[in-house]
Order: structure tokens, then C-alpha cells, then sequence
């Protein structure tokens, strides 16, 4: 442990005492649960494989419901919700046929993403369809809690290259993000669907 590093330094009077940052076991412990999270999921397609496999989908609930456990106490609605989140997994069935059956449309899908502004209370669901297609729905957000966003669909769009379709809003909810850091963010939702995103390295915009 690094406390027994700091204790042998502090033996040496005459060395200056350091200011490293000891390294928690609560950090240990997340940092272990998240890499299990992502291991369970790296070869499950978005979630399509994880359909017709409801053994491997208990073992990422629980492994979803560990991580979330470590971050109950934490505050998940704040500047950093604000991304260009990407879709790791999800067991939400539209989006998953969606991404299942694009080809059935002369097309693919590509990233599927959720894009949050928390200042401007604005969340966008966006389906890519390379090269020039996307689908998205446009929503307003309420912080409603430390961990739990409410959304209103305000409108939907499916554009192409050169043309573009709009839809009619449809639907209101809430999400919870049970756990939030650098790199993912892990959510449930009032559909009891569970969703795993990671910060793209990009940021999408209409």
C-alpha cells in the first residue's frame, strides 16, 4: 500500500516529506469494477449479442449494479455529464434494431451517440448512417436530482445528403447515471434499460 511507502520515506528525517497523493482503495475498487464492466461487454456488439444471451446479460446488470453501488454517493448531473457520449452498449431495443437491420436500408449504422449540453438543457439521440445519413431526436432536460436527468422529445429528424425528413416529438422519461468519470458513463432509465457510453473524441453538432 502506499501508506507503507510514506511511512518508510518519513524514517528519514532528513528528507523533505512528499505530497504524492496516496491512491485510495475506493479508487482501486472502481477502477477494478469498470475495467470487469468493460471486459464483459468489449464482445457483445453494441448489445446485439447480449440479446439471445441472458446469462451474459445478468453478469453486466451486476457488474452495472456493483459500479453503480461505489458511485451512489456521487454527483452525476453536473458540468461533466455535458458530452459527445458514444455508445458502447445498451439493452434499449429500438436503437438495437436499428443498428441490426440498417442494412436493410442499403446502409449501416455508424456511431450512436447522445450529446448533452447541461447548461442549455439539451440532450440530441443521434444514429449516424455513413457516409452523409443520421437520424437523431432533439429533447429538453431537467436536472431533477444528483443523479437522475427528466427529457422531453421535442422532435425527431432523418436527414440525408440532400434532403431531410422530420418526424413528430414523442415521449418523456427520466435517466439516472449511476456512475460518471473521465472516460464512461453508465446509466439506467425509467424503462429499467441500461445504457454504457464513453466520451467520443469528437463533438457532434446538426
Amino acid at each position: 500500500m502506499a501508506t507503507c511507502f510514506f511511512s518508510l520515506l518519513n524514517s528519514f528525517p532528513s528528507k523533505p516529506k512528499s505530497h504524492r497523493r496516496p491512491i485510495h482503495s475506493s479508487s482501486l475498487t472502481s477502477q477494478s469494477q469498470k475495467t470487469h464492466l468493460l471486459n464483459l461487454i468489449s464482445d457483445q456488439e453494441r448489445g446485439l449479442r447480449t440479446q439471445s444471451d441472458p446469462q451474459k446479460l445478468s453478469q453486466i446488470i451486476q457488474a452495472i449494479d456493483d459500479l453503480g453501488s461505489i458511485g451512489r454517493d456521487t454527483v452525476t448531473t453536473g458540468s461533466s455529464l455535458s458530452a459527445t457520449w458514444r455508445l458502447l452498449w445498451t439493452t434499449e431495443k429500438e436503437q438495437l434494431y436499428i443498428i441490426k437491420n440498417a442494412s436493410f436500408f442499403g446502409t449501416k449504422a455508424g456511431d450512436v451517440l447522445q450529446v448533452i449540453d447541461v447548461e442549455k438543457k439539451t440532450l440530441n439521440n443521434v444514429i449516424t448512417f455513413p457516409p452523409d445519413g443520421v437520424f437523431f431526436v432533439r429533447s429538453t432536460i431537467e436536472v431533477a436530482s444528483s443523479q437522475r436527468v427528466n427529457f422531453r422529445f421535442t422532435s425527431a429528424v432523418l436527414r440525408g445528403k440532400n434532403w431531410e425528413f422530420p418526424l413528430p416529438p414523442f415521449g418523456q422519461g427520466w435517466f439516472e447515471t449511476v456512475y460518471l468519470d473521465d472516460d464512461i458513463r453508465v446509466v439506467k432509465d425509467i424503462r429499467q434499460d441500461y445504457l454504457i457510453v464513453e466520451r467520443a473524441p469528437y463533438t457532434w453538432k446538426e
